[in-house]
């Protein structure tokens, strides 16, 4: 059967129009985990200077929204692969440094003689920041190149089976380097905590990430689903291949 010029325009039309979705969902897909990823990273920054304990744990406040980061961060892995997480970081860190500059300038200015909030407790709160935003940069880029490498080793090693064991162990070795790195020099180094006191926080910091990370376990599974389906299975097979491939052949250079 011989198509007509307008009805192979057509189909022509059709395909390029099918590409471009496909396309755009899958920016959508990166973009919507980009925003929770940087979202949750910059405020564990700004709200990480207030300690709390939890039953025997003693931890920053921040680490409340690092399970949303821990699942970003797989999801990412896993559908967009090493330049993704590269990028995403890279924004990242870019964005914590903006917010630093915010707020040590925020700092210098003198509050009104009115405001309910005086320069002591701004400088108490939000100085206190400044030294974990400084420390969280180095462990957060240490941590993140360490979770991306082990990540797609594991997945190497096991031929793209048990998502759960790729995604959980990187974040377990990771997460050790991010969590000592980030208390020490946030209180440690500047004489806000004893050396014991630091220890304490930092296991406990790393003790409760481990614990969120494999209690997480069947939310990652859930966004995987929740991703396939808005992307389509077969297109999302297709991603997570395509991105497996190409990794394989990073790490081979």
């Amino acid at each position: 059967m011989i198509l007509a010029d307008a009805d192979l325009g057509r189909m022509e039309r059709r395909v390029s129009e099918t590409r471009m979705a496909v396309g755009t969902r899958r920016e959508v897909v990166y973009l919507a985990l980009a925003a929770f990823f940087i979202t949750d990273a910059v405020l564990a920054e700004v709200i990480g200077g207030k300690l709390f304990t939890l039953g025997p744990f003693t931890m920053s406040i921040g680490v409340l929204p690092w399970p949303v980061v821990f699942i970003a961060t797989d999801l990412i892995n896993e559908y967009f692969g090493r330049e993704g997480v590269k990028k995403i970081t890279l924004m990242t860190l870019g964005l914590i440094s903006y917010a630093y500059i915010i707020l040590f300038a925020s700092i210098q200015v003198p509050a009104a003689s009115f405001s309910p909030v005086t320069d002591a407790q701004y400088q108490a709160v939000f100085g206190q920041s400044l030294w974990i935003i400084a420390g969280s940069m180095v462990a957060f880029a240490t941590s993140q190149l360490v979770d991306v490498a082990i990540f797609w080793l594991v997945r190497h090693r096991t031929g793209g089976k048990y998502l759960w064991l790729r995604a959980t162990g990187s974040t377990v070795i990771s997460q050790l380097i991010d969590s000592f790195v980030i208390i020490g020099i946030a209180f440690w180094l500047p004489g806000k905590v004893k050396t014991s006191e630091f220890l304490t926080v930092a296991a406990s910091n790393y003790s409760y990430k481990l614990l969120i990370a494999i209690a997480v376990t069947p939310l990652l599974y859930a966004g995987h689903s929740l991703i396939d389906r808005f992307l389509g299975e077969q297109q999302a097979h297709e991603l997570i291949e395509d991105t497996a491939r190409v990794n394989k052949a990073l790490a081979l250079n």
